[in-house]
């Protein structure tokens, strides 16, 4: 068993650092690019939705708070992205070498875990800068992150199982995530949908995505952000989201190690 895990670890540490290494051969930035492409894609939503349709007007700190959403969720598609791809982008070694087909999506996860630990000290630093005053509460993003990472990595483990059969998942993914984007509180503050509709707020906090983005928003940056602690005023609905994470992780295991014996004759 322990000779199975040691190896394990050996060729998920190669297969993150091969992966570094492609990602970033031939850039001039290299690595520097991890924080770059949320720091601008912030700069765009900040002038457009902060600045000129004043989204968030009001709201302490909801630059900070735009700018980890970004972080996040960034962190959550590239998690899902890769992580779908990762057993069919990998056929050559399969065909090879008999290895645990978990370490390809896992890999993938850890690449993006990586980033998301820079993108984060860009947040922090960003958040001192603005003067943000850090509480004990902030050390709760440390079980938010697990939620996330394991959210994600279930997500990635099931489109990876997918996709080795059905191809268009890609673009069908692609859609869903952009949908996913404007249907998750990040540009706009979920005081505004309470504004609007109370219901569909809440209804939007038990989208698993919506409760780790607010939730981290409300420990890190600004502890009046609305959240399913504050918001819903029932117990069971507060669970919705963390029922829906541990199903995904429970179903993503299971179908991964029932699919995962046909990979190396279908990739």
């Amino acid at each position: 068993m322990l000779e199975k895990y040691g190896y394990s670890l050996i060729l998920l540490r190669e297969l993150v650092k091969t992966d570094f290494k492609l990602r970033y051969e031939g850039s001039f930035l290299g690595i520097i690019w991890s924080a770059l492409r949320p720091l601008m894609l912030f700069g765009v939503m900040y002038v457009v939705f902060v600045h000129f349709l004043r989204f968030g007007a009001g709201i302490p700190f909801f630059a900070v708070s735009l700018l980890l959403a970004i972080v996040l969720w960034g962190f959550f598609q590239e998690t899902t992205a890769a992580g779908m791809r990762s057993i069919v982008g990998r056929g050559d070694i399969l065909r090879k070498i008999n290895i645990p087909k978990y370490v390809l999506v896992v890999s993938a996860s850890v690449s993006a875990l990586i980033n998301l630990g820079i993108n984060l000290v860009v947040v922090l630093i960003f958040a001192l800068f603005s003067g943000v005053e850090f509480t004990p509460m902030a050390l709760l993003i440390i079980p938010i992150i697990i939620e996330l990472y394991a959210f994600a990595l279930a997500v990635a483990m099931i489109l990876s199982a997918l996709y080795v059969k059905f191809r268009d998942l890609a673009h069908i993914w692609d859609v869903i995530m952009q949908a996913g984007y404007f249907a998750t509180p990040i540009i706009y503050p979920l005081s505004m949908i309470i504004a609007m509709s109370p219901v569909a707020a809440k209804i939007l906090l038990m989208n698993p995505m919506a409760q780790i983005i607010q939730d981290a928003r409300w420990a890190v940056v600004y502890q009046g952000t609305e959240t399913v602690w504050n918001t819903l005023n029932a117990v069971p609905y507060m669970l919705v989201p963390f029922i829906i994470v541990i199903v995904v992780v429970v179903i993503g295991v299971l179908y991964f190690k029932k699919a995962s014996k046909y990979f190396t004759e279908k990739v």
